[in-house]
């Protein structure tokens, strides 16, 4: 892997049917250029949760990855409500999912903590109105 590759997907609101496809499309490229089993099973966890938390709070957005010989880096930029207490948000079980999302087995509050857990930093940048921009990174 000479440069680095960059991938951007467009992630749809509301839609379950096609929550994960992003996380699941680069662990598969990531598991072609050989990077270490580790590294791939930390990004797919860290990339699907904040793929699933942007299709339920934040009426989608964009998430791009960047993958180099060091590192991966995931930005995951959208235009929701954004995040009034980070704190709280990072709590783990505390959850604004609606009833309707938490029936189909989301919005349990292991978002934000879990994509923290399985990453080497995580930076969230949040203007109430405007959104919000996750930016993920897993060493290699």
């Amino acid at each position: 892997m000479a440069d680095a590759i960059r991938l951007t997907y467009e992630i749809s609101p509301d839609d379950f049917t096609r929550a994960g496809e992003a996380s699941s499309d680069v662990k598969s490229k990531l598991k072609r250029l050989g990077v270490p089993p580790e590294a791939i099973r930390k990004v797919s966890i860290a990339m699907y949760e904040g793929e699933i938390n942007m299709v339920i709070h934040a009426d989608g957005g964009e998430i791009t990855v960047e993958i180099t010989p060091e590192k991966i880096v995931m930005i995951l930029a959208d235009k929701g409500p954004g995040i009034p207490d980070i704190d709280q948000a990072m709590q783990a079980g505390w959850s604004t999912a609606p009833d309707e999302v938490r029936s189909l087995g989301f919005g349990a509050g292991m978002g934000l903590p879990n994509m923290k857990k399985y990453t080497d930093e995580m930076k969230i940048d949040t203007v109430i109105g405007v959104g919000t921009t996750i930016t993920m990174v897993v060493n290699i």
